[in-house]
């Protein structure tokens, strides 16, 4: 059985802390108490979004709805119930309103969570993580991060933007880290 922290297995804030660094956003109501996490893909991502609700059901407000967006689009998500150890996490990740990268350790499911809603690859040896919503400051500190799994990494610029780039040297480390956390339907990323 996983460990509990507070009300959060050890799975479910690893799941929460990948999501929050990627495309997840934690978010308190004005006049109320907590903080609650959305979790908001492209309808194609159904079997991830599916995958983080069974990881994360009973800290659920309901589960994954279809919604449309602009142009078309179709959008799949579900929110949190509003949860102390998610206020926590917001006054951390969000401590004047915008979303940073604070000072943390991350796991081996941590970064499988992270690259599955920000990683890509282009050609065979060019693994990315899409980063460009950060400042250098915070890219610099994801750099930290990734290499305290032994990963190397780059900032490289993406058009105006840059992003992290993992070194070629590290792809085996990474698929290695990766293997065993990310979904079947995700897997494309990254060719596991």
């Amino acid at each position: 059985m996983d460990n509990t922290v507070g009300s959060l297995t050890q799975l479910q804030k690893s799941v929460i802390i990948g999501t929050v660094l990627g495309d997840g956003y934690l978010r308190k109501i004005k006049g109320r108490k907590d903080a609650f996490l959305e979790i908001n893909h492209s309808i194609k991502q159904k079997d991830y979004v599916d995958w983080k609700y069974s990881v994360l059901y009973n800290l659920s407000g309901g589960k994954p709805k279809e919604r449309k967006c602009n142009e078309g689009r179709v959008a799949y998500r579900f929110y949190t119930k509003q949860l102390p150890e998610l206020t926590e996490l917001q006054q951390i990740f969000y401590p004047k309103g915008q979303k940073i990268v604070p000072d943390i350790k991350i796991d081996s499911m941590i970064l499988a969570v992270w690259f599955m809603d920000d990683g890509s690859k282009c050609r065979d040896s060019d693994v990315y993580l899409n980063t460009q919503q950060f400042d250098i400051e915070c890219q610099k500190r994801m750099l930290s991060m990734l290499k305290s799994l032994g990963l190397e990494a780059r900032l490289n610029k993406d058009k105006h933007y840059k992003r992290i780039r993992f070194m070629k040297s590290s792809l085996p480390k990474l698929k290695s880290l990766l293997q065993e956390h990310m979904i079947p339907s995700m897997r494309y990323k990254i060719e596991l």
